[in-house]
C-alpha cells in the first residue's frame, strides 16, 4: 500500500466517532494541556509565588520568618504550601478554587496596606482555623501525626497535652492556633468567638449563691520612693560561714544531713488564677480542668516560661529591662517533734531598676522578702495550683484591677462569683457576708503564709482568705545572711497551732506549699513564683520531706 494509501485509512478508520489522526492530535493537546496545568498549578505552589505580592510578603511572611516552621536545628523548613495547600490532588483542587475568593479580594485591594490586613486578621484567621478544622488538620498531619511521635523525646508538658489531645479526638489546629503567625487567637473567647469589646458577666466559676457584701478596703498602690538605698542590717553581712539562726531559738540542725530539693521560681507576669482558666490566654487550661497540676505540666521548664514573661513577650505589660527570667533555690526541711525548720539558699539577684518607680526600687526598705503558702487541702483548686489560687486578675498592679489600686489577695471560695473570662475578672467585688466568711475561716479554708522580710530580719505569720492578713498567727522566727553572693534564710515554726489561719502540720499527711521571692526592692506581682510542691513529715511521696533531726 502507498504512503497515500495508508494515509487515506488512518483517516478513514474511527475511534469513538474521531479519526485516528483526530486522536492523535486530541491525545497530544491533551498531555500539553495537562501538562501545561500542572505547570502552572506547581507554580502557584511555591514560596516565591505566595510572597509575589506586597500584602503577604510585608505582613504574615515576615512572621513566618521568626518561627520554627522557617529556620530550625533539623533544617527542615515547612514553606507556605505545605502548611496551606493540601498534597493530595483533590483537596489541592477544592483548595485553588477557594483561592479563588482571596484573588478577587486582592483585586479589590481590601488588604493592601498593612492597616487594612490587620483590620481583617482575626476573620482572615477564623476562615484558615476553619477550614483545619474541618480536614483534621491534613497539612500539618503530612508531617506530623500522633502515630510518629515518641513521647519520650517531648518535654512533660507536650507529652500530656497530646494524651489528653489524642483520647478526646481533637486535632492540630485546636491547640496550636497561631503557630507560625500573629497569635490573634487571643482575641477569642474559648468557643471560638471574639472576645466582647464591653465588659459583661459570663461564664462565671460556679459557687453557692450569696448576697454579695461590700468589698474590703483597697489596699493603696505603693508610695514612690527616694532613690537612696535602705541600709542593709547587720545580719546581712555574716561571713559565709556563719550559722544562721532563728532569733531566740538557735538551731542545731546539721544541714549536710538533710537532702536538697531544687525549686526553680519564675517571673509569672500578670498570670492571675483567672488566666490559667482561660484556654485562649493558656494553653494548659483544658488540662486543669480535668484535674492535672501545674507542676506535672511545668515542673522542668520554669526557665522558659520565665524568660517569656519577664522579657514582655507573654503576659506582661510593663517588663523591668534585665530582670531574671528565674531564681534558682535549694530547699531543706527537718523537724524535731516540736518545729519545722526550712532552709533556703539561692543567689542574689543583680540591680535592675523599676522604669516606672521613682528611685527604681518598689520597696526600698526591703532588698528581698522571703514568702511561703501552705493549704492543708481546704482551698480550691489550691492543691493543684499552690498560691494562684490567691492571685487574681483584679488584684492590684494586675490588668482587670479597678481604679483605686484594687485588693491584694483572696480565695475564691471567698466570693459569690469568679468572674473568668470577661473584663474585669475576678470576684473583688463580689465579696461573701461576714458570717459566711467567719465560717471559711473556722472549716479551714485559708492559705497559711509565713514571710520573711529582709529589712527587719524577721518573719510575719499570717493568712489569706477573703483577703491577705499579715499578722495573727503562732509566730515564726527566721533569719537570713547574704555572703558571697548567695542569700541563706532559715524558717522556724510549730508544727501544731490553735491560732486562726495556722495550719498545723501532722505526720502522715502532705500539704501544698508555694515559695515566692520578691528580689531587688520588688513588691507587688512582680516577684518570682514556684509550681505547687507537696510538704511531709518523713514522707518519701514529698517533694520536700522535713526529716526528722
Amino acid at each position: 500500500m502507498t504512503g497515500a494509501g495508508v494515509w487515506g485509512l488512518l483517516r478513514r478508520v474511527r475511534i469513538l466517532g474521531a479519526t485516528l489522526v483526530g486522536a492523535g492530535v486530541i491525545f497530544v493537546a491533551g498531555i500539553v494541556f495537562w501538562g501545561g496545568f500542572n505547570t502552572a498549578m506547581e507554580a502557584t505552589n511555591q514560596m516565591d509565588f505566595c510572597v509575589s505580592c506586597h500584602e503577604m510578603r510585608d505582613n504574615v511572611y515576615q512572621e513566618y520568618k521568626q518561627t520554627i516552621h522557617y529556620e530550625n536545628r533539623t533544617g527542615v523548613r515547612a514553606t507556605c504550601p505545605d502548611c496551606h495547600v493540601p498534597k493530595d490532588w483533590t483537596h489541592k483542587i477544592l483548595r485553588k478554587i477557594q483561592a479563588s475568593n482571596e484573588v478577587y479580594h486582592w483585586l479589590l485591594g481590601s488588604v493592601d496596606t498593612p492597616e487594612k490586613f490587620d483590620a481583617k486578621r482575626l476573620e482572615l484567621a477564623r476562615h484558615e482555623w476553619a477550614r483545619f478544622k474541618a480536614n483534621d488538620s491534613l497539612e500539618c498531619r503530612n508531617c506530623h501525626s500522633f502515630e510518629g511521635m515518641a513521647p519520650a523525646k517531648q518535654k512533660q508538658r507536650a507529652q500530656k497535652q497530646h494524651e489528653m489531645a489524642r483520647a478526646d479526638g481533637m486535632t492540630c489546629i485546636d491547640c496550636h492556633k497561631g503557630i507560625a503567625h500573629k497569635p490573634v487567637h487571643h482575641n477569642l473567647d474559648e468557643n471560638g468567638n471574639p472576645k466582647p469589646e464591653a465588659p459583661k458577666v459570663a461564664s462565671i466559676l460556679p459557687v453557692s449563691v450569696a448576697a454579695p457584701a461590700a468589698p474590703p478596703a483597697p489596699v493603696p498602690a505603693p508610695a514612690p520612693v527616694a532613690a537612696a538605698p535602705a541600709p542593709v542590717p547587720a545580719a546581712t553581712q555574716a561571713p559565709a560561714a556563719a550559722t544562721v539562726a532563728a532569733s531566740g531559738s538557735a538551731s542545731a540542725i546539721d544541714w549536710s544531713r538533710v537532702a536538697e530539693r531544687k525549686v526553680t521560681l519564675f517571673y509569672p507576669g500578670q498570670t492571675g488564677f483567672e488566666w490559667i482558666l482561660n484556654g485562649p490566654d493558656h494553653g494548659g487550661a483544658r488540662g486543669f480542668k480535668k484535674g492535672e497540676q501545674c507542676s506535672g505540666c511545668h515542673e522542668g521548664e520554669q526557665a522558659d516560661m520565665g524568660a517569656k514573661m519577664a522579657s514582655g513577650q507573654k503576659a506582661e505589660t510593663t517588663p523591668i529591662p534585665g530582670k531574671p527570667a528565674f531564681i534558682p533555690m535549694t530547699v531543706q526541711a527537718a523537724h524535731d517533734g516540736t518545729n519545722l525548720t526550712l532552709r533556703f539558699r539561692w543567689p542574689a539577684s543583680p540591680h535592675t531598676p523599676a522604669p516606672f518607680v521613682e528611685g527604681g526600687k518598689m520597696d526600698p526598705e526591703n532588698p528581698v522578702k522571703l514568702a511561703m503558702l501552705i493549704d492543708q487541702g481546704k482551698v480550691q483548686d489550691a492543691d493543684r495550683s499552690g498560691c494562684w489560687s490567691t492571685c487574681h486578675m483584679d488584684a492590684r498592679s494586675m490588668p482587670d484591677a479597678p481604679a483605686g489600686g484594687g485588693v491584694t489577695k483572696y480565695l475564691p471560695q471567698t466570693r459569690t462569683a469568679i468572674e473568668l473570662k470577661s473584663p474585669p475578672r475576678g470576684g473583688a467585688d463580689k465579696v461573701r457576708p461576714a458570717d459566711e466568711l467567719k465560717a471559711l475561716l473556722d472549716q479551714g479554708v485559708f492559705l497559711d503564709l509565713l514571710r520573711w522580710k529582709s529589712g527587719s530580719n524577721g518573719v510575719e505569720d499570717g493568712y489569706v482568705s477573703s483577703e491577705r492578713v499579715m499578722s495573727g498567727g503562732q509566730g515564726a522566727t527566721g533569719n537570713g545572711v547574704l555572703a558571697d553572693g548567695f542569700w541563706t534564710v532559715e524558717l522556724v515554726r510549730k508544727l501544731v497551732s490553735d491560732r486562726p489561719g495556722d495550719v498545723s502540720i501532722e505526720p502522715g499527711k502532705l500539704y501544698t506549699i508555694g515559695f515566692a521571692i520578691h528580689d531587688d526592692h520588688t513588691s507587688a506581682r512582680f516577684h518570682h513564683v514556684s509550681i505547687d510542691y507537696k510538704l511531709g513529715l518523713d514522707s518519701p511521696d514529698a517533694a520536700i520531706n522535713a526529716v526528722r533531726q
